[in-house]
């Protein structure tokens, strides 16, 4: 086999999406499988809807997938003297013609067709008309199209990769348009033009474009060109079971961006659409992905896009980042936020104590917030006052016992440490006849305003010694931070 290039061929009309996005992971694996090139083509030869900056996203989109291009990004724009050529030579060897129907004309064929039950399709009026004539009303400036000379009977053949063999009847096709009245190109020709051109070996697509491959196949034909290897995947569908789209509310990669998904994790999940893994295993890594997707292994079947398990898979992912990582990863988010004066201090050891509750980025700074008590490290403040607009709270005589119990053993401590914070809250709740959440709901109350969140230790650790004692003073006094109800919540167990 030759070696493999593999395209992906957005038009900037709008955000890039999931349901696009997967024909590009799809391209850019079998690609990287092979060891051969990802082409990148724009598709912005209708101006009309073209977007202004949508290129510039997408590509930055693709870019934060880790989607990286070998070749591009071609603009059809910029290759109209291509098609000009290709499409003068089809004229000139008598495989196109002009066509100067009026559009009314060929609206009232096509509804006479659809009225008698019958597939509408062009009666090759202008195909009857001598070239030279032809040639001399175009020369008057008469208005007209290229159409394609087609098969009036016979099948069109598409031997596709993922669906096997797909007949067409050729008298359902039609001489098509190739050429507009303006000049342009139309999509199912441009597009065999520039795939032959940039010899693309493989066009993997959306099922949705299988109904064209006949079209392109005797595009090909016509200009003696050897086309790819074809491969539909499967429709993308909602959780409605309606197609993905942007018309269908289909989410746009930069909102995913923006929120902090994991990129892995979106190639991942996106990859699964319609493929799965010999080993059965679901959470994979580039490597893996890339290693082993095939289309032999894509199947036809729709596939329903589920959010919810994306972002199981993005949380998959972060869990398997290295610390550090991750807090290069989440730092633009911290820094946004009110919490930014925790990147100075032990940020590490709040996330470490967070990570398993992120399945995004940006959802860092609400499990922060525990954190930001009264003078804390990160807070510088912010996280009092936070609480006091909230309304104090108030502790009953119990709860504000074990509060004392605790603060006192709390100051007895040398090595602000997790061993040692650990045996100081047990120390106090000896002292104060507590245990479970009798002992540990009203310090976390008093502390973060909350009665759950991460690790006690590491909310003590984070917060630091000074901010420690005093928050729970003021919660003594009465006048303790957050939101909360009188009383202390019923017994159990809670986890340091």
């Amino acid at each position: 086999m030759s070696r493999v290039r593999t395209r992906f061929a957005p038009s900037p009309t709008g955000s890039l999406h999931l349901g696009n996005v997967r024909t590009a992971v799809l391209n850019w694996l079998v690609a990287r499988h092979h060891g051969g090139e990802f082409v990148l083509r724009i598709e912005d030869t209708d101006a009309a809807r073209n977007e202004p900056g949508a290129e510039a996203r997408l590509l930055e989109d693709l870019a934060w997938l880790g989607l990286h291009w070998d070749e591009g990004p071609y603009r059809q724009s910029e290759r109209r003297a291509i098609y000009d050529r290709h499409a003068g030579r089809l004229l000139d060897e008598g495989k196109a013609y002009r066509c100067f129907c009026a559009p009314e004309t060929l609206e009232a064929e096509r509804a006479r067709a659809l009225e008698a039950g019958r597939s509408p399709r062009y009666s090759g009026t202008c195909r009857r008309l001598d070239p030279d004539d032809a040639a001399a009303r175009a020369a008057r400036g008469e208005p007209h199209v290229l159409r394609l000379a087609t098969p009036d009977q016979g099948q069109v053949v598409v031997d596709d990769v993922i669906r096997g063999r797909v007949v067409f009847d050729a008298d359902q096709i039609g001489d098509f348009v190739i050429v507009r009245s303006d000049g342009l190109p139309t999509y199912n020709f441009a597009v065999v033009v520039d795939d032959d051109a940039m010899a693309i070996t493989h066009v993997i697509r959306g099922a949705g474009h299988l109904s064209n491959t006949p079209h392109q196949l005797l595009v090909y034909e016509a200009l003696g060109a050897s086309p790819p290897a074809f491969a539909h995947a499967p429709t993308v569908l909602g959780p409605d079971r309606k197609k993905l789209s942007k018309r269908t509310g289909a989410r746009a990669v930069a909102d995913l961006r923006r929120e902090g998904l994991h990129p892995d994790a979106v190639v991942n999940y996106l990859s699964l659409l319609g493929w799965s893994s010999p080993s059965g295993d679901e959470v994979l890594a580039r490597e893996r992905l890339v290693e082993e997707v095939t289309l032999e292994r894509v199947n036809a079947n729709d596939v329903v896009f589920d959010p919810e398990k994306l972002r199981w898979m993005s949380a998959r992912h972060i869990d398997r980042m290295s610390l550090e990582t991750l807090a290069a990863a989440t730092r633009p988010w911290v820094e946004a936020s009110p919490y930014r004066g925790l990147l100075d201090g032990a940020y590490l050891e709040a996330l470490d104590a967070v990570r398993s509750h992120l399945s995004a980025f940006g959802e860092v700074v609400e499990q922060l917030r525990p954190f930001t008590g009264p003078g804390s490290p990160g807070g510088g403040g912010q996280g009092s006052a936070e609480q006091t607009a909230a309304g104090a709270q108030t502790f009953d005589a119990d709860a504000r016992g074990v509060l004392a119990a605790v603060r006192s053993a709390l100051e007895t401590v040398d090595a602000w440490e997790p061993a040692s914070l650990q045996a100081a809250l047990k120390d106090g709740g000896r002292e104060a006849g507590a245990k479970g959440r009798d002992l540990y709901v009203p310090v976390r109350r008093a502390l973060t305003g909350d009665e759950h969140g991460p690790p006690l230790t590491a909310i003590l650790r984070v917060q630091g010694r000074e901010a420690v004692l005093r928050g729970l003073e003021e919660a003594m006094g009465g006048t303790g931070g957050g939101a909360g109800g009188e009383g202390v919540a019923g017994k159990g167990g809670e986890a340091v």
